[in-house]
């Protein structure tokens, strides 16, 4: 099975996680809420499948490139 890496793109506060492993998602799922300058950036699912690693949770700071879930499909 193929796996996609959701990165950070921006540098942030972690709001909310929507999903936790196991769960499934469809391309354009709401994966976390991240904000960055008093902004709520909505992180989306590049791809449908199922996720298999969740690394981030609320209130943690992040920096572009870190890892926030990782999707098999």
């Amino acid at each position: 099975m193929a796996r996609e890496t959701v990165e950070v793109p921006i540098t942030g506060k972690i709001l909310s996680v929507e999903v936790k492993v196991g769960d499934a998602v469809k391309e354009g799922d709401v994966i976390c809420v991240l904000e960055s300058m008093k902004m709520e950036n909505p992180i989306l699912a590049a791809v449908g499948g199922k996720v298999v690693e969740v690394t981030v949770k609320p209130d943690q700071v992040v920096k572009p490139g870190e890892k926030i879930a990782v999707i098999e499909y």
